[in-house]
């Protein structure tokens, strides 16, 4: 029988997310997937394994995990409080997890989506070619108490690893492309966008993250008449109230409000992961700027692998210290040590 993870409590928004399925646009279906597409990587890194796998996504908070095997996990994402039989472990690492002991993951201390991965995968059903659930769409549901999920065959996975992590919850410059809308604004008006530092709002999720800020909005030259089409993930909405909302993984595939500029999907992650209130910069850049910095994210995703270190782990904070063989021979107090 195949390993399964038992889940025994669930924070408000577990679900279980993949790098989403492509293809549909067409039919109405944006890709979902991830938020942070990179904590993917993260964490197939940590296991060595395809980050085309599924993990958990949790926000806010995790839940109590259980596994019928013994399996190696992996934690990336927004740092979230976590033990495991009551030890605290580390974040942004590997870890082995017996059958039967209690892995807790707890609220946020930073960021937003925290991600929890299995050596091997979550082997649920593929709906439309991934494993992803994308709520907006009615694909999927959210996991809860009591709901099991079957852990795929695995090739061996080395426990104790860290991954040092980028901090995306902190916000920072967020680089943007020019859309065909964004000469619909004026000079002064795009000039002022690039130049105001605006922060996380709490209003976000997996469809929108809301742009916050103190000056006043900013609004298209006859923005009302803007026929609705077709919208991405990364695209900067004006709404009515003249306030930017970035468009995230769920969102919908047309829209009608005026788009001021489009985020790198680089640079989608620190918009996902920054916490409220986080200062976020708009820079626009040029074509062949994104290109060059989309080349350079791709091939720093593909080698996190060489960048793994071994797990320090403080003895105070292993429970089955005893366990370990600390001693590889015998002494004697008396013995003369130079006699055969």
């Amino acid at each position: 029988m195949s390993a399964q993870m038992k889940i025994l409590s669930a924070g408000p928004a577990l679900t279980l997310q993949d790098m989403g399925r492509g293809g549909y646009l067409s039919q109405g279906l944006t890709r979902g997937g991830a938020a942070d597409t990179l904590a993917l990587f993260e964490g197939a890194a940590l296991l060595g394994q395809s980050p085309e796998m599924a993990a958990l996504e949790m926000v806010g908070m995790g839940g109590t995990f259980e596994v019928t095997q013994d399996t190696v996990i992996a934690l990336s994402g927004a740092r979230m409080t976590v033990t495991l039989d009551g030890a605290p472990l580390a974040w942004n690492a590997s870890h082995l997890l017996l059958a039967g002991a209690k892995l807790v993951i707890g609220g946020v201390q930073a960021g937003t989506y925290g991600y929890l991965h299995v050596a091997g995968g979550f082997d649920t059903p593929q709906v439309m070619g991934a494993r992803s659930a994308h709520l907006t769409a009615g694909v999927g549901a959210v996991l809860g108490a009591g709901e099991t999920l079957p852990i795929g065959q695995a090739k061996p996975a080395r426990s104790g690893y860290f991954l040092a992590p980028s901090d995306r919850s902190k916000g920072g410059v967020i680089r943007v492309l020019e859309t065909v809308q964004t000469q619909l604004f004026s000079s002064e008006t795009r000039e002022r966008f690039a130049a105001t530092t605006f922060k996380r709002d709490a209003r976000g999720n997996r469809q929108g993250v809301r742009m916050d800020t103190e000056t006043e909005g900013f609004f298209a030259e006859g923005g009302l008449s803007i026929v609705s089409e077709v919208i991405l993930p990364g695209d900067i909405q004006i709404t009515g109230d003249g306030a930017p909302y970035v468009l995230m993984c769920e969102c919908q595939t047309t829209g009608g409000y005026p788009r001021i500029a489009t985020v790198l999907p680089a640079d989608l992650p620190k918009v996902a992961q920054a916490s409220v209130g986080a200062p976020l910069l708009f820079q626009f850049v040029t074509l062949e700027e994104a290109i060059a910095a989309e080349k350079r994210d791709r091939a720093e995703r593909k080698g996190l692998g060489a960048h793994l270190q071994p797990l320090i782990r403080d003895p105070h904070d292993i429970s089955d210290l005893l366990s370990y063989q600390l001693v590889g021979g015998a002494i004697s107090a008396t013995a003369d040590p130079f006699e055969t």
